[in-house]
């Protein structure tokens, strides 16, 4: 990931940021759920895309190899100071401006990027979680503010927070289990509750090698039977709702978290990155379409 164009820290005085470059080697392609979804309003899309590079500009900072953590917190804090239309609005953060406007015309609280922003500042100074509920808590700041702000800008019933926290949590977790060798190696962040860890006998340097120990896939497979609880809890979420469109949406999604769960239940992360192929993708999508317009009606 390419940071800084010298490629060095610099820091421009006391009350300046980092000079930050965006560059990423994570776009749309690289998630668990369809980004900007042709099944979503057009007139939806432009707010959802703004929401998207909102996260994913936050997300780089966090990750940046080269930023120290005083530093990704300096400019997260600067990014979040833009956000809520603090300070003459600098370009550098366009795409915090770029919510800001979005957030002034859609009416939806800024809380759900604030929480977001919380999580990243949380992954610039903490690397390893306690348990379950350490992670479960991250989570809730990492990926629940997506599902919160998708059913607000669709003007679905608060009622749904719950349901969709359960979707946007599994999804997140499957995602640290997809990653768990790659995060160890490059950001020396392990998502693994570290109780089980210790109770496994897991030694965390065998996250660096290309093959599942028995150790890790003990704590996989704990780790599974939670998400598959979140995943149970969340199924009746798209029949819920009263947008066909977003009920559809998360149909599919729903089909695209089953079956990540059954491939990591199934297969080795460490060997190769567990991700859908093109073929089960467009079977997911079939799959979530059909149930969905069954469900309506």
């Amino acid at each position: 990931m390419q940071c800084f164009a010298s490629g060095s820290t610099e820091l421009q005085g006391d009350n300046m940021s980092p000079i930050f470059d965006d560059s990423s080697n994570k776009d749309a392609k690289y998630e668990n759920f369809p980004v900007g979804s042709w099944l979503l309003s057009n007139k939806l899309r432009h707010h959802i895309i703004c929401f998207y590079n909102f996260a994913r500009y936050a997300d780089n900072i966090a990750d940046n190899p080269i930023l120290s953590p005083k530093e990704k917190l300096k400019l997260l804090d600067d990014f979040e100071d833009t956000l809520m239309g603090k300070g003459e609005g600098d370009p550098t953060f366009q795409k915090a401006i770029d919510m800001h406007e979005s957030l002034k015309k859609s009416g939806i609280s800024h809380k759900h990027c604030r929480d977001l922003l919380c999580a990243f500042k949380q992954d610039a100074i903490k690397s390893r979680y306690d348990d379950w509920t350490d992670l479960v808590d991250y989570c809730a700041l990492s990926a629940a503010p997506v599902g919160r702000y998708m059913l607000d800008l669709h003007g679905e019933h608060k009622l749904a927070y719950g349901k969709s926290d359960s979707l946007c949590l599994s999804l997140q977790l499957i995602n640290h289990l997809q990653d768990c060798g790659d995060d160890y190696q490059t950001l020396n962040r392990v998502y693994l509750p570290m109780n089980w860890v210790n109770e496994a006998g897991l030694d965390l340097i065998d996250l660096g090698s290309n093959q599942t120990t028995i150790a890790l896939r003990r704590v996989i497979d704990w780790m599974l039977i939670g998400i598959n609880g979140h995943l149970d809890n969340s199924r009746p979420l798209p029949i819920n709702l009263q947008s066909l469109r977003l009920s559809l949406e998360t149909s599919i999604i729903y089909q695209i978290a089953q079956k990540l769960f059954q491939k990591i239940k199934e297969n080795d992360p460490l060997s190769k990155r567990i991700e859908l192929s093109k073929s089960e993708l467009a079977k997911c999508s079939f799959m979530g379409l059909a149930s969905g317009l069954l469900n309506k009606w």
